[in-house]
């Protein structure tokens, strides 16, 4: 297994709780129809490992990473992410659904770590004035909407608790960050719902032409 070797020495902050809301495989299966991802990734709030799992089985190569133990062997427990220092080796793209109370200083700290970050957010995540510096900056590429609410997704070990067909009460959506984008955010409409008969990664003149047929 890759060493992630970023420079923490400690887990503090413990008190944050676990805050995990496990991400839909059908979100992560939309990203990747529409943007192109590097091959080396890192997602630092793994969880169980349902984006990393994904990932990997599209051939990815992800080190997967949390501040809590949740029995996932493929992954390194204990480390708080707001606390690394550096990116593992190749790390060329961070990826995750950060916890929804530290979501500022998740894209925050991944923008100082990595040239590439794609986060899962609130869409209201685009409304405060306290994110100027995150959203204004001149990094945010594209902006990836759900056109349609994702399936609800469940705090940990509460899955069984509601049908697993219930959608989400909030509305999410893909932040893509690039370190060297020059040019206005772009915003984009896409679905969980794949097409039928459709590969999970798709050509940009692909997604271009599904997209004017379904408007």
């Amino acid at each position: 297994m890759a060493n992630l070797n970023t420079g923490s020495d400690r887990a503090a902050l413990k008190e944050r709780g676990d805050d995990l809301y496990e991400t839909p495989r059908v979100a992560i299966e939309a990203l990747l129809r529409h943007e192109r991802l590097p091959h080396y990734l890192w997602e630092p709030a793994c969880g169980p490992g349902a984006i990393v799992d994904v990932l990997r089985a599209h051939g990815h190569e992800c080190i997967a990473s949390d501040l809590v133990d949740y029995g996932n062997g493929t992954s390194f427990w204990g480390r708080d992410f707001l606390m690394e220092y550096r990116a593992p080796a190749n790390c060329q793209c961070i990826i995750t659904n950060p916890p929804f109370k530290l979501a500022n200083e998740f894209v925050g700290h991944a923008l100082s770590l990595c040239p590439k970050v794609v986060m899962l957010l609130r869409l209201a995540f685009l409304e405060s004035q306290r994110r100027s510096a995150i959203l204004d900056s001149g990094q945010l590429a594209r902006v990836y909407v759900f056109r349609n609410r994702l399936p609800m997704m469940h705090r940990s070990g509460r899955g069984t608790k509601v049908a697993k067909t219930n959608s989400s009460a909030l509305p999410f959506a893909w932040f893509v960050w690039e370190r060297d984008w020059n040019k206005p955010a772009e915003l984009r409409r896409i679905s969980w719902e794949p097409l039928a008969g459709a590969a999970c990664a798709l050509s940009p003149q692909d997604v271009a032409l599904a997209d004017m047929k379904e408007s």
